[in-house]
């Protein structure tokens, strides 16, 4: 039987994660997440996920470094970080972006500022 379930997520009654991301609608496979207004600030630690990251730009603009190289985010971009890639990014401007992220990333420790 096919799973059927239908699920609505209001972002200002949804839970915040300890860097900041706002958690939306989650499946099984597949989860949402909201960066709202975050502050222009030195890079984040780099890190890798244990899950791949598609991402767009809503307002603001925000530096991906990513496998050597850097990548300017602004609105209406939108880009993909895949699962283990060592990366970091560099707010210039208050920034708003939704993921996806797959698994999703709230699930088993996966979306820690710790993890590695």
């Amino acid at each position: 039987m096919a799973d059927t379930s239908v699920i609505k997520i209001d972002s200002h009654a949804s839970p915040k994660g300890e860097m900041g991301q706002i958690y939306l609608a989650s499946g099984i496979h597949v989860s949402m997440r909201l960066w709202r207004d975050e502050q222009p600030s030195e890079p984040k630690p780099e890190t890798q996920r244990d899950y791949e990251t598609v991402g767009y730009v809503i307002q603001g603009r925000a530096e991906l470094h990513i496998s050597g190289q850097m990548v300017l985010l602004e609105p209406g971009s939108s880009w993909v970080v895949p699962k283990g890639a060592s990366h970091t990014y560099k707010i210039l401007e208050p920034f708003t972006a939704v993921e996806a992220t797959s698994p999703p990333a709230e699930v088993h420790g996966r979306d820690e500022a710790s993890a590695s």
